[in-house]
């Protein structure tokens, strides 16, 4: 087969995985083990190649089955549920300070459980706070998803796309944080100014006066065992240990316990872990390594600009957000970090704004975005394409430029 057609497929079928992924969520692993398989039959990619791509991928394929583990765990201990008592509590029936408390909750649960815990557990929480307190969940519920890829910029376990490209990065998991502290803040700061003028109206609706609230228990068995994973992560680098040991640490020590009462099942933890959005990634993987192989790569590199000038960081961060609203963050992440890694962190870090941030411009540009439209769904509501494109269009250009300068000034320190 030629290289121009074996690309030509690939694209298709990269294409059609990512539409069953919008249209059919339940088809998701099919659609991109199939079109794997496809590639791999008619000779797009081969065995040994796509061999040598699960087994690079498997590691961080494993990383994230534990923080989801972790993040069933929190769950399962009340931790979100205490959180939605907390907001309520703290809002005092005030739609601006429920947007504050999600503001700061949406960050720190995505930051350290990662975007999916966000969209798939905290959202419906927050749908929950904002009725509890009779106000409207529009401005609360679009912070959930706008931070669930703004906010995942600041760790490598904050999303998939970072865990893709930390192994590779040469970086430390502490030195990752540091260099990507700033423009986090810079991200959530454009952000909450932006939310809060787009839904002005919604906000200055009259606080709504309700009944006291009970105070929430504090899950403390949950908060402890997060925090010393997260220390674990910080010192994993000196200690000579690979992250993915402390997730698995992290997810032996909030499961194990769960199981001697059975509290949970393995039929429940199976489920928690995603199998099949697991082989969707595999899958990915597969149909990018074809694509890759037979001209996308070259087309990329030849692009995306060389080097770590402020200039070049934000040509990286742009063309990397653009890549991501056409084929979706994780293809558009699994092409970039090759090319990405030949200019150093710096570019490969650019390169994670572009992916992250850049997704909130449209539905398809991350898998989050997706998933959130499918909670919203099962709330029995749904958002406007002109209303989420118009806040996307107000954002985004403005987080990758704020998002890129910090990046770029972390780097001269």
């Amino acid at each position: 087969m030629s290289s121009g057609l074996a690309l030509a497929l690939a694209l298709v079928v990269l294409a059609l995985a990512l539409g069953v992924a919008a249209a059919r969520p339940r088809y998701l692993p099919v659609s991109a083990v199939v079109g794997g398989g496809l590639l791999v039959a008619v000779g797009a990619v081969g065995l040994s190649r796509a061999g040598d791509t699960l087994r690079g991928l498997a590691p961080t394929v494993g990383f994230l089955a534990a923080l989801l583990l972790i993040a069933e765990g929190c769950r399962r201990e009340g931790l979100f549920e205490a959180i939605g008592a907390v907001m309520a509590r703290g809002s005092h029936g005030s739609a601006q300070r429920l947007l504050a408390l999600v503001f700061m909750v949406a960050v720190g649960v995505t930051a350290l459980l990662g975007l999916d815990a966000t969209i798939v557990l905290l959202t419906p929480v927050v749908f929950a706070t904002a009725a509890r307190i009779r106000t409207s969940s529009r401005p609360p519920v679009y912070a959930c998803a706008h931070l669930a890829n703004s906010a995942s910029l600041l760790l490598p376990v904050s999303n998939l796309t970072n865990l893709l490209a930390f192994h590779d990065s040469g970086l430390s998991f502490a030195r990752f944080g540091a260099l990507m502290a700033l423009p986090t803040i810079g991200v959530v700061g454009v952000e909450w100014v932006v939310l809060r003028r787009f839904f002005a109206s919604d906000l200055r609706r009259p606080r709504k006066r309700g009944g006291e609230l009970a105070r929430p228990t504090i899950p403390r068995f949950a908060l402890a065992v997060l925090a010393l994973t997260l220390v674990g992560f910080a010192l994993s680098s000196l200690l000579g240990i690979a992250p993915v040991w402390v997730a698995a640490a992290g997810a032996a020590a909030i499961t194990v316990p769960a199981l001697r009462p059975r509290t949970t099942s393995a039929v429940a933890l199976a489920r928690a872990v995603e199998p099949g959005f697991l082989l969707f990634v595999l899958g990915l993987g597969v149909i990018v390594a074809a694509a890759s192989d037979n001209g996308l790569a070259s087309a990329v590199r030849d692009v995306l600009p060389r080097g770590a000038s402020l200039p070049d960081l934000l040509a990286i961060a742009a063309l990397s957000a653009l890549l991501a609203n056409l084929v979706n963050n994780v293809p558009a992440t699994l092409l970039l970090i090759p090319v990405a890694l030949a200019s150093g962190p710096g570019a490969v870090l650019a390169m994670l704004i572009g992916v992250n941030v850049g997704p909130n411009l449209t539905y398809v540009g991350s898998l989050a975005t997706l998933l959130w439209r499918r909670v919203l769904r099962a709330q029995d509501t749904d958002i406007e394409l002109g209303e989420f494109t118009r806040l996307g269009l107000l954002t985004v250009p403005a987080t990758l430029v704020t998002a890129t300068v910090l990046l770029w000034l972390s780097l001269q320190v």
